[in-house]
This record gives C-alpha cells, structure tokens and sequence, in this order.
C-alpha cells in the first residue's frame, strides 16, 4: 500500500490512467437539501470558490426553480467562477425548470444543465404518474431543449437502482439519442451495494453502448446516497468499473443520511492509487480547510469519528497505538496529517494512555524527566488518576499536576 506523500499530486501517480476523474460535488444543491441548511448567495460563492481552487471540475451550484434565492445564488456563482470549473444548474425534465436553469448559470465561462426525470416503476406511478413512454418521450423533448442552451448535458435516470434493466437502457439511449453528453446513474435512496452496484454499473454502460452510434462520446457518472452508510463504498466500486464522474459532497452532506463524501473519495483514490483506474486532480491539502468551513456555513457539525477530516481522525489515545505512532506513523496511519491539511493534536493523553506517550507529552511541555526517576513514577501514576476522573488530559492539567508533585 502506497500510504504517504505530501506531495498530493504525487501520490497518485499512475501512468496507465487515460483522464483524470471528473470531481462533480453537489454540496450547493444536494448538500443544501439537507433539513435546515440555507445558504445565501454569498455562502454559496464562497464554497464554490474554495470548490474551485481545490480542483473540482464540476460545481452543481444549485436548482434556480426552487426559489428566487437559489435562483440568485446560482447566478452569484455563475458570475464568481472562472474557466476551471463548470457550473452546472439541476432541473427536472420540464420547459420552465430548463429555461430558468439556462438563465441563472448564463454567465458562466463553463456552464452545465442537468436534467433528471424518475424511472423506476414507483416513481413512474406513484410520483409522476406516467407510462414508459411519457418517461421516455419527456426525457428526449427536455434534453433537446437544454442542448439548444449548452453543449453539456448531464441527464439522470432518477431512481436508476430499482428501474428495470431493459427501460433504463432504453431511456438511457433515447437521451443520448437526443442530445445528452453525460449520463449519471443515481442510487437515489442508497440501497445498493456495492458489489452489485459495480455491476450494475458495468452491465448498464456496456447494453447502451451496444445500441449508440458513438459510444466514447458520453461520459458516465454515478450519484450515491448514504442510507445505509454505503455511498463512498458505492462511488468507489464504480469508479473501479470504469465510471468518467463522480458526484459528491464535501463532509457527505445531503438528504437524508446524505450522499458520498467527497473527502472521502478523494483520499481512497491517493492512498490506493493502484486500485484505480484513473487519477484525481484534487489538491488533499485543502480539504481539511474546506470541512470546517462547511461546516460553518451550513451549521453541520463534523462527528469527531468522520473520515479524513473528523476531529479523531489522526487521533490516538490507546497506549499501544501511540507508542507504535511514535516509533513509526506508518503502524497505525495510512496517510499523514498534513496531507489533508489537518492540524490537530495526533496524541491524545488520557486513561488508555502509556508512559511513552506521557514522557513525549512532558518533555514537549520542557519537563526533562527521566523515565527512571522517582518524580515521572509518581506524575504517571497521578497523570492515571486524572484521567480516570476526567477522560481527556489536557496541557494545562499536566502543568498544574507537576507544581503539586
């Protein structure tokens, strides 16, 4: 496993790679969609921004039709971001959604409509209230009228984990027909798993391009929600199979349980980089500071257990571990600190803790002490005691403990 690289770029080399992946994050749209999130116009530009400079290719700033504000927001975004990132606006296969999408991203250098449209059979009758054929034929009539606006399409399937085999093919290769230069396959309630979710992946792909003339011209993308803690597992088993794009949001936020974290994703693909078929172009440095402003915006804490950006990430406070991290981080860290720009205490004294941990704690403090004397006997055993009581020891206790010995 190749673990460590400060250097983002080059920890996932691969020369066999054809093309990057393409980073898609929705925390602007899906993320928002999350119970009590609002962000404004401004909130949005920032994200967008910091989206931006850390390399994603694909900003889903927002769906204009919801309301003026979003409307505005999207347009804000539109405005702020330059040539590197496509902004893309969502609308559901309608006239008027279209129209207003193709006007609040008008002014971006790149911009992107994304049509979706359910297709399974509940979404079908109990939603939409339509056959396959109205499906199908309010697909076509939708992604011809965006690709009159742009020449990047980006059409859904939504429900595509519980549509038949046969009609999501169908529609599939109608939209394409019509115009549609990325298809994204949505496990919309996050039921798959991941085993059969890459080959869900695999068989959709291989039976449309059997029936399109041009099967290298459109991209693939996969959309997965965590309801059952599977999105990041899901993404990644798609990505191995092949996928083009790949639609996250920053710290998994989104309906529900949400969607695939892009933090997530992202450090799979630097870490194991020989697991994949393609390379990323995100700079890891960044996410860090990406999390927490997030997190600030929208008010969602980070768990302190999260993955790659979680306040115990790189924390340790078992004795075993710390001693084995203090000898050599590669024993219990497969990627170091640094590398997603995490500044947090690695070492954590409290009641787990061992005597190597404490006397590297004391001496950082400036109590050169042997672990011999008598004195560093009596403050473990008290450092011990303090820890039972309180869970976590912090630098203030230690000083105070040691004026008391």
């Amino acid at each position: 496993m190749n673990s460590h690289s400060t250097d983002a770029t080059a920890s996932i080399t691969n020369t066999s790679t054809p093309a990057p992946i393409t980073l898609f994050d929705t925390t602007l749209r899906d993320g928002e969609q999350s119970p009590g999130i609002a962000l404004d116009a401004a909130a949005k530009v920032e994200i967008a921004r910091l989206l931006s400079e850390m390399g994603v290719s694909v900003v889903e700033a927002g769906f204009p039709i919801t309301s003026r504000g979003d409307f505005a927001a999207v347009e804000a975004v539109a405005r702020a971001i330059g040539r590197r990132t496509t902004v893309c606006a969502l609308s559901r296969a309608r006239r008027e959604d279209i129209e207003t999408a193709a006007a609040a991203i008008a002014q971006a250098e790149k911009r992107r409509i994304h049509c979706f449209i359910g297709t399974s059979p509940l979404h079908r009758r109990n939603k939409l209230g339509l056959t396959r054929d109205q499906v199908v034929e309010q697909a076509v009539s939708a992604i011809r009228m965006a690709r009159n606006i742009t020449d990047d399409v980006e059409f859904s399937p939504e429900d595509a984990t519980r549509t038949e085999s046969a009609f999501l093919t169908r529609v599939i290769t109608a939209a394409i027909d019509a115009g549609a230069t990325t298809i994204n396959l949505p496990d919309t309630v996050g039921c798959a798993m991941p085993g059969w979710f890459g080959t869900f992946v695999r068989e959709t792909m291989e039976n449309v391009r059997q029936k399109i003339a041009h099967p290298e011209a459109v991209r693939w993308s996969v959309h997965c929600h965590n309801d059952l803690g599977l999105a990041t597992a899901n993404s990644i088993a798609a990505i191995q199979e092949g996928v083009d794009q790949v639609e996250c949001t920053v710290n998994g936020i989104g309906e529900r349980a949400g969607n695939a974290a892009l933090e997530e994703v992202v450090m799979a693909m630097t870490i194991q980089p020989e697991q994949f078929p393609r390379i990323h172009t995100v700079d890891t440095g960044r996410l860090g500071a990406c999390s927490q402003r997030v997190s600030a915006l929208t008010g969602y804490a980070i768990a302190a257990t999260k993955p790659v950006v979680g306040r115990n990430a790189f924390a340790h406070e078992s004795g075993i571990h710390q001693d084995g991290v203090l000898k050599c981080a590669d024993t219990y860290e497969i990627m170091r600190p640094e590398q997603v720009g995490w500044h947090g205490e690695r070492i954590v004294l409290g009641k787990h803790s061992g005597r190597h941990a404490f006397h590297d704690r004391m001496r950082a403090l400036g109590y050169e002490i042997n672990t011999q004397e008598s004195r560093f006997r009596a403050a473990f055993q008290r450092f011990k005691q303090l820890a039972e009581r309180s869970g976590v020891v912090d630098d203030t206790a230690i000083h105070t403990m040691m004026r008391t010995l």
